[in-house]
């Protein structure tokens, strides 16, 4: 007889991120064999945990065609090599579709249908361009349901500085500066790299390399050089390229277990699932969706956010996570939020993101036992947010 479970994350890996385009890294290799190597990376890392013994495998892409398409997690899990029994399906929200791939396993664990699960997220956004081959509904436009440009992120973070002029250029800069800075710091300090599984690639030439590390870091970023940018989404905007998330090629992947799985197999949580949730605005100004989705995730949980000892939040803007702070009572430079940087400097493949901000925080978690409670969140296309809350394991109430 099935019995409700708690949901445990017990590892996540990802694949090195690199530029989208033809000078990427990853311009020869297919997105099928990133997520490939995520779920490899995983199974290998966790010999205690049975292939036979996952029960699904859930893997989101935004453009689910080509090498993205064909039922990613079925398709992945057969070419990772786990046994034919293992079945696996494909999901789509588009920036928040790992987020999603895991609080859609989550529910199967915490129903007590799952013991074991696999979610995680790929987007070669090289290949697949966001929006290419899209056919929306005319009606979108006809009754303006939304404005023709909503599915233009840039435009939708320049409206966020319209709506909220506090959220001056300069901020947005200095955080985007510091994004680089952070992650810089956290490679030299050997953070980031652990979690990273390598992947073989081959550039134009046809010579075969390895792909150890993130390939869109900027570190020599300066608040004079951001200055000068261009505003490509609009003349005399505030939105540039150093305070924008990278188009970027990765893949990432989470192990979820429930209570039993766990004690069967002896394995050793990094975090435990409290309340997630997703929340709806207006997609103009997509960029302020975390903020509902998490006061929803807060109220379910029981918490206000002065209970969150550490946030990963997605960085697809500056001004996006600096809207989110703002509205919490967060400082800019608050060193809770993403220490060791984010998206604007590790890159933000859409549907893979989520677990990056997981693998992040498990991390964090690991290095701060008197944080309890940290948060994943994000904004996503067409007007969403998504928020996790979870709980710190190693957790000793000591501050």
């Amino acid at each position: 007889m099935a019995e409700n479970s708690d949901v445990y994350f017990i590892d996540g890996m990802r694949t090195p991120f690199g530029r989208a385009g033809e000078k990427g890294m990853y311009w020869n290799t297919r997105a099928d064999d990133l997520v490939v190597k995520a779920i490899m990376g995983v199974m290998e890392r966790n010999p205690q945990v049975p292939g036979e013994r996952i029960d699904d495998v859930a893997i989101a892409a935004t453009t689910q065609q080509g090498d993205q398409g064909l039922t990613l997690g079925r398709t992945g899990a057969i070419l990772a090599g786990l046994p034919l029994s293992v079945p696996g399906f494909a999901i789509d929200r588009m920036c928040a579709g790992a987020m999603t791939s895991v609080a859609t396993m989550a529910g199967s664990i915490g129903f007590g249908m799952y013991d074991l699960a696999l979610a995680g997220g790929v987007e070669h956004m090289g290949h697949h361009p966001l929006g290419v081959g899209a056919d929306p509904n005319p009606r979108f436009l006809t009754e303006k349901l939304v404005s023709a440009d909503a599915l233009n992120m840039g435009i939708t973070a320049e409206r966020l500085h319209d709506r909220f002029p506090q959220l001056t250029k300069e901020r947005a800069d200095r955080f985007g500066m510091q994004s680089q800075l952070k992650a810089e710091a956290a490679y030299q300090a050997g953070k980031i790299q652990p979690d990273l599984v390598s992947v073989a690639i081959r550039d134009a030439n046809g010579a075969w390399g390895l792909a150890t590390a993130d390939e869109g870091r900027r570190p020599e970023t300066t608040m004079e050089g951001l200055a000068t940018l261009k505003t490509p989404f609009r003349p005399h905007g505030r939105v540039t390229a150093g305070t924008s998330s990278p188009l970027t090629d990765g893949a990432t992947m989470s192990l979820l277990a429930g209570s039993h799985a766990v004690s069967e197999l002896g394995l050793s949580p990094k975090m435990r699932l409290v309340s997630f949730a997703f929340a709806g605005v207006e997609p103009e100004v997509m960029g302020i969706g975390p903020i509902p989705s998490t006061q929803k995730a807060l109220d379910k949980a029981g918490l206000t956010i002065d209970d969150i000892g550490a946030f990963e939040l997605n960085e697809a803007f500056a001004v996006q996570v600096l809207s989110f702070l703002d509205h919490y009572g967060i400082a800019d430079d608050d060193p809770r939020v993403n220490p060791w940087g984010g998206a604007i400097a590790l890159g933000h493949p859409l549907a893979a993101s989520g677990v990056r901000l997981m693998i992040q925080l498990a991390a964090q978690f690991a290095e701060h036992p008197e944080v309890r409670y940290g948060l994943t969140a994000m904004c996503v296309g067409l007007g969403q947010g998504g928020s996790m809350i979870w709980e710190n394991p190693n957790y000793t109430g000591k501050k």
